[in-house]
């Protein structure tokens, strides 16, 4: 069996680039370790905002204060705005990432700030 004989034609290989981006390179280590931090604090507030919503409704349940509807609202839109921060973060490079990854940092800091510290 011939594998390259003179009736085989070898396919030209293309590599897959991100549309509009051109060739794609690996993303570089600070990169990635900006990427895991935010997404570590983007996944923590989705957990507390979760959190912080079943206390409520348990509280509710068991007629006993919770931690009331505005914390509750400010723990789930804190989480929402953190976690399309991050999917910018995960998508983008560059300065458009570095920007959204600073938003998250100060959704957790204000979340944190204006529900547990002040």
């Amino acid at each position: 069996m011939r594998l390259h004989g003179p009736n085989t034609t070898e396919l030209e290989t293309v590599e897959l680039a991100t549309p509009g981006t051109g060739e794609q390179q690996p993303p570089h280590r600070t990169g990635r370790w900006w990427r895991g931090l935010t997404g570590s604090l983007a996944a923590g507030l989705l957990v507390l905002a979760l959190f912080v919503l079943v206390v409520q409704i348990v509280s509710s349940l068991n007629d006993s204060e919770g931690p009331g509807v505005v914390a509750v609202l400010g723990h789930l839109a804190g989480a929402a705005l953190a976690v399309v921060a991050q999917l910018v973060v995960d998508r983008r490079r560059g300065r458009v990432a570095g920007v959204a990854g600073l938003c998250v940092l100060a959704i957790a800091g204000g979340v944190l700030w204006l529900f547990w510290w002040a």
